[in-house]
């Protein structure tokens, strides 16, 4: 998809492409006419006519080539999140700083035109001083267990819950979460055999007492008719309230060809909420949704200078440290106190006491 989204860009014209499997390489670089492929991330990196980066890899493989790109001086945009453990997103910031290169992360929540209207309302006031909010996601155990698959650290707090987290911190932007409280519940992702939640709630506080909760269950009927993220945010200020409904639920199609995922190769489901589907979706020849809009604005804002919205790495570190510290609260039943104490277990990934 980002491949696809670059090479109709205006101000692009070269593309490389890497893939660990090389026939996949190949077959991506002719379907959006890139002039090189490779299996080997460096070679493209480092290829002189490329002078931007997009890393979609898995989320266990994100700190190599981001790391790569900026020693050789090169804007990043990288998928949330920026790494499973803060050890990782430290040196990414580190290295960024001293090389005086750019890297953002990208937050697709952030480019749905009903969360950019809602900052818009925020920043002109209309709610007043945020108090409190809510956010919750629902997704399918079909997905959870792939995200497991490539990335056992990649739960369902830390990669799908994190977009909440972020979209929040993005809301109250310039309000620090200070600490947190959770609880969780396993079952099916557990005798699936990932020790990990299908139900997580939290509580964040932010450093002026606004109060917002958050969860997450990543572990409903393999059927769900969510394609992606079922949601619904709520903002509540001293002036005015935003009830932010994205379920999808008042687009309900039934088909007996059954529609196909956009994550999942060979899963169909019968009955879905059309345009639930996390990125986006196709639509007449082109890509339309949240991806489409954070990759065109990355490369618009790379090529003319245009101020954009996307996660910067400190941002993105932060959303990490506070989903790391939502597993930590739910595996301790215990506050935990912003920044984390005792990072030696959250850095390895584990949650225990």
């Amino acid at each position: 998809m980002r491949a696809k989204l670059a090479s109709t860009h205006p101000a692009v014209n070269y593309i490389a492409v890497s893939d660990m499997n090389p026939g996949a390489a190949q077959k991506l670089a002719q379907t959006v006419g890139a002039q090189f492929a490779s299996a080997d991330n460096d070679e493209i990196i480092a290829r002189p006519e490329v002078t931007a980066v997009i890393v979609s890899t898995s989320e266990g493989e994100h700190l190599a080539p981001v790391l790569r790109a900026i020693e050789l001086g090169k804007p990043v945009l990288v998928e949330k999140p920026i790494a499973l453990n803060l050890a990782d997103a430290d040196r990414i910031i580190a290295a960024a700083n001293k090389a005086k290169t750019s890297v953002r992360v990208g937050y697709s929540r952030r480019f749905k035109d009903r969360y950019l209207i809602a900052k818009e309302q925020i920043l002109q006031g209309r709610v007043g001083k945020i108090v409190g909010g809510a956010a919750r996601v629902y997704n399918s155990r079909s997905q959870a267990l792939a995200m497991l698959k490539r990335n056992p650290e990649a739960t369902p707090v830390v990669d799908a819950l994190t977009y909440y987290v972020d979209l929040m911190n993005w809301l109250l932007e310039g309000n620090k979460p200070v600490e947190v409280f959770a609880r969780g519940q396993t079952g099916v992702l557990k005798a699936a055999g990932h020790d990990v939640d299908d139900v997580n709630w939290s509580i964040v506080t932010y450093a002026d007492g606004a109060v917002v909760n958050l969860g997450v269950s990543y572990a409903l009927p393999e059927k769900y008719p969510a394609l992606g993220h079922a949601a619904r945010v709520e903002i509540l200020g001293t002036e005015g309230v935003m009830i932010l409904d994205d379920d999808h639920t008042d687009q309900l199609m039934y088909s007996n060809k059954g529609v196909p995922h956009v994550y999942l190769p060979d899963h169909n489901v019968n009955m879905v909420f059309l345009s639930s589907g996390t990125p986006g979706d196709w639509a007449l020849g082109d890509f339309w949704g949240p991806i489409a809009n954070e990759t065109r604005a990355w490369l618009d804002h790379l090529a003319t200078g245009k101020p954009c919205v996307h996660a910067t790495a400190q941002e993105a570190r932060c959303n990490l440290e506070v989903t790391l510290a939502i597993q930590l609260a739910a595996a301790t039943s215990k506050q935990v106190k912003l920044p984390i104490a005792g990072r030696s277990a959250i850095d390895q990934g584990r949650v225990s006491e």
